[in-house]
């Protein structure tokens, strides 16, 4: 027999296109009804593509046909646009964090690509050229942002309203799980949860006055990154992959997830796109030029091809991120610095 319960369990077969949670959790379906065995469902959504309503009412359509019995299916929908942006700002100021210009996020479709390591130095190659930089680690559930910034012993303080004080170190103002968590102790949440913890830290801390703030994303395409650009007007995104097939696949999936959202896409980084031996020889260890293939096939900028360096991952793990050393003298450094210039004039 077709009931409420039954309709919502083949809901949950329905993703949002370009992400791994369904319809059912997002909270979009805003009403269920079933007449014997006719079923109607209202979805409300606030998008400006389409494409997404149409992919939405064909996943509904498919999933609801497989009931036993189904009969008139009727699929309405609320759409609603997103804030529109205030004249001469490019935020929209039910979105905006106050006193903060632009709004990066970095990520990536896998885990293991070096996506932290980029969103740091980014982050601090940023504030080498003078602009007041904040970087917020959105990945939850393997935080490596207090580690990478040697301030894992530093725990952020709150204001008696409750708001969340930054770390500052390297120039940079930081907020992170890792500065919350003891060192072996994981973070156990399920996702509504989560979701709450990274609205607090991009709503609830005192950035204060920032040019840019750079969001470290957790890896994928899941509820955390959804509610990130539904809370916030990100106004760009740098994709990091490595050369590897295996890293581009998912690398077009955030890609798609981002032009699905609408929000732009500033470039591509390849990691990990060689090791050079002192003797100056290139090893191409994960492949050679996908990276730039890829921003190519999708028409966006390659931002960056960052090597594969003993002295990088080394000074991650003390504390000491690449990018402060002096771009004249070191050439990660320097890739860093081109990648920081790449964002800023992608963002302005």
């Amino acid at each position: 027999m077709i009931n409420e319960e039954s309709v919502r369990e083949k809901l949950r077969q329905v993703n949002y296109p370009g992400f791994s949670r369904d319809i059912l959790s997002f909270g979009l379906v805003k009403r269920i009804e079933v007449d014997g065995g006719d079923i109607t469902v209202l979805v409300s959504l606030a998008t400006r593509d389409p494409a997404v309503p149409r992919a939405i009412h064909q996943g509904i359509e498919e999933a609801l046909a497989t009931l036993e019995g189904a009969g008139k299916i009727v699929i309405d929908f609320d759409l609603k646009d997103p804030p529109e942006p205030v004249a001469g700002n490019p935020t929209a100021a039910q979105m905006s964090i106050p006193g903060v210009k632009k709004i990066v996020a970095v990520a990536s479709g896998k885990g293991g690509v070096g996506k932290s390591t980029v969103a740091t130095n980014l982050a601090i190659a940023l504030a080498r050229t003078g602009a007041r930089v904040g970087l917020c680690d959105c990945d939850l559930y393997g935080p490596s942002i207090a580690l990478m910034l040697g301030a894992a012993d530093q725990q952020p303080m709150a204001t008696d309203r409750n708001e969340i004080v930054p770390i500052e170190a390297h120039g940079i103002k930081a907020i992170s799980m890792g500065f919350l968590l003891e060192d072996d102790s994981p973070v156990i949440v399920r996702g509504p949860l989560a979701t709450r913890y990274t609205q607090q830290f991009l709503r609830q801390c005192l950035w204060g006055d920032l040019d840019c703030l750079v969001l470290d994303l957790p890896p994928g395409t899941g509820d955390i990154q959804l509610t990130i650009v539904q809370t916030v007007a990100v106004d760009g995104s740098v994709i990091v992959t490595t050369p590897q097939e295996v890293a581009l696949i998912d690398a077009r999936k955030a890609v798609s997830m981002f032009q699905k959202v609408n929000v732009p896409i500033s470039g591509l980084v390849e990691n990990m796109a060689w090791f050079e031996c002192d003797h100056g020889t290139k090893y191409p260890i994960f492949g050679e030029g996908g990276g730039k293939a890829e921003a190519e096939r999708l028409g966006v900028p390659l931002l960056a091809q960052i090597p594969l360096d003993i002295e990088t991952r080394a000074r991650a793990d003390r504390g000491e991120p690449v990018a402060l050393l002096d771009p004249a003298a070191n050439a990660i450094s320097a890739a860093f610095a081109r990648l920081a210039e790449g964002v800023m004039a992608a963002v302005r």
